[in-house]
């Protein structure tokens, strides 16, 4: 499993929507993106839009190891 999360450097240029949009929603009342749901099977659509991210907000755990998981 892996964990997605997305810090405040977020400015919800959409990329990760765009890329993986059953991953990823922009919320207007915070002004950012979040996973939906934060907890996946591994899934090459996360780190497309993790590498697409042009403020480097997305980031991406490997539950079983602790490790970050390499794009």
């Amino acid at each position: 499993m892996w964990r997605i999360t997305v810090n405040d450097r977020c400015i919800s240029s959409g990329s990760c929507v765009g890329l993986a949009p059953e991953r990823f929603e922009i919320d207007d009342f915070e002004g950012r993106s979040h996973p939906t749901p934060s907890d996946i099977e591994p899934d090459d659509a996360v780190l497309d839009a993790v590498a697409s991210c042009p403020m480097e907000a997305i980031s991406v755990v490997d539950l079983d190891t602790g490790e970050p998981v390499q794009v």
